[in-house]
């Protein structure tokens, strides 16, 4: 049986942290948990001290006079590229101070320490545990207990109402008590008020995009406080569980430093969400719900999903929003030619490079073939066919998945007859090497 990898220098760092930022707890594990669902608070905006600003403001000036003095030279003396070095630093330094969790949080709060990666620590802070939640107000005591009754005949009736016509000395006596309206009457007046707000909403797009923008907010930042009224259920489905490392990757940092940069703006209280968002002019309106929006896409294929129209709508919205996936990912043993046939990495030398190529590389092995398809490849923008944003048609659409298309799709038969199509080649037919251990794990 394997044995698992030691946390134990995890846990001295997560200690260090805990003692050193005052928060109630810290979590090691291998794998980033994904929050175990609590809810997760950010930095926010606070004022610099007196002594910081100055601090600031000296080195800010210092480094500008340096970068004058040193501007046109094209080589900095050691010395003089230290200086920048520290000045850099104290900088960096102090615009941390302008973003602080709230002590509250911290005294509340923990951190899950984690191994990245490329094997170093990764350092997760904010996050709420629901015993550690601050209770919320208790609803006031209503007299009457639910307000309602069942007769004789199984009929819901409102306590205080008779079914008969005798007088009506209860209802005088009920309003004498000062009695509150029946939970049926508040549930009936309140379903006029949601038609009514339905109405409403669908004539007036700027306030439903203000609605839309402040639900979804309300869910991506404050998990758990059911602070919105439209049933709309956002859901983000977890990356690096389909993906090994890519929270690591440049794309996966610029998204969770977008997140956060949102969070730092957004008011500490969901109750106040409504009223930031509101206030907001329509550029950063959109701006947010672009944000909250990207965070709901999915267009991960699962070999067991049968789901061509979804994907479908993924390639338009590539195309849509101009999706080019050479900023984001390349090429290389790591990513994918380790994990895919010789067949497959001679075809990607074969678009990206040349036939001659091919020819130099086909006799190696599959490693050196690997590696050396990954120099052939750098730079070139090459992308395997999955990857690749469709071009739009002249109409500005993508083709249409027909009936019968879903219907193929969806035969098991036709996906065993592809992987078998991309399996056997002539290549992998002939040569043994093709099923000899490889460094990096076939997909």
């Amino acid at each position: 049986m394997k044995t698992p990898p030691s946390t134990n220098w995890l846990q001295g760092i997560a200690e260090t942290v805990r003692q050193a930022e005052g928060w109630k707890w810290a979590d090691v594990h291998i794998d980033y948990p994904h929050a175990h669902g609590l809810r997760r608070t950010y930095p926010q905006p606070v004022a610099l001290s007196e002594e910081d600003e100055a601090a600031y403001a000296a080195a800010s000036e210092a480094f500008n006079q340096l970068t004058e003095e040193w501007d046109s030279a094209e080589e900095l003396p050691d010395d003089v590229d230290g200086r920048f070095g520290k000045l850099e630093a104290e900088i960096e330094r102090i615009e941390a101070l302008r973003h602080a969790y709230d002590a509250d949080n911290v005294s509340r709060g923990g951190v899950f320490v984690v191994v990245s990666h490329d094997g170093k620590a990764r350092i997760e802070r904010g996050f709420i545990r629901a015993e550690d939640e601050q209770p919320e107000a208790e609803a006031e005591a209503r007299p009457g207990g639910e307000g309602y009754a069942v007769n004789d005949d199984g009929e819901i009736i409102e306590h205080g109402i008779r079914s008969d016509l005798d007088g009506g000395s209860n209802e005088e006596e009920a309003e004498d008590d000062g009695k509150p309206l029946s939970d049926l009457l508040v549930r009936d007046l309140t379903a006029h008020r949601t038609l009514g707000l339905r109405l409403a909403l669908g004539d007036q797009p700027d306030i439903a995009l203000v609605a839309v923008t402040h639900t979804l907010a309300a869910q991506a930042f404050y998990q758990g406080m059911e602070a919105h009224c439209l049933e709309i259920r956002p859901t983000s489905t977890y990356l690096a569980g389909h993906a090994d490392g890519i929270e690591d990757t440049a794309a996966g940092k610029a998204l969770a430093d977008r997140h956060a940069a949102w969070a730092a703006d957004l008011p500490r209280d969901v109750g106040d969400l409504w009223s930031f968002v509101i206030s907001l002019d329509h550029a950063s309106v959109m701006a947010l719900f672009a944000h909250c929006a990207s965070l709901t896409v999915n267009a991960v294929k699962q070999p067991w999903e049968r789901k061509p129209r979804a994907h479908e709508t993924a390639n338009r919205l590539a195309t849509a929003a101009s999706l080019d996936m050479t900023a984001h990912w390349r090429p290389t043993v790591r990513t994918y030619l380790g994990r895919v046939t010789k067949a497959h990495i001679l075809e990607a030398v074969r678009e990206a490079a040349s036939e001659e190529a091919v020819d130099r590389l086909s006799a190696l092995k599959k490693q050196p073939m690997a590696e050396a398809a990954e120099q052939l490849l750098a730079g070139t923008g090459w992308l395997p066919a999955v990857l690749r944003t469709p071009e739009p048609t002249a109409h500005g659409e993508q083709h249409d998945v027909t009936d019968a298309e879903a219907a193929a799709s969806d035969e098991p038969q036709a996906d065993l007859a592809r992987v078998e199509a991309d399996l056997v080649s002539p290549d992998s037919a002939a040569s043994p090497e093709e099923n000899e251990p490889f460094h990096v794990a076939a997909e």
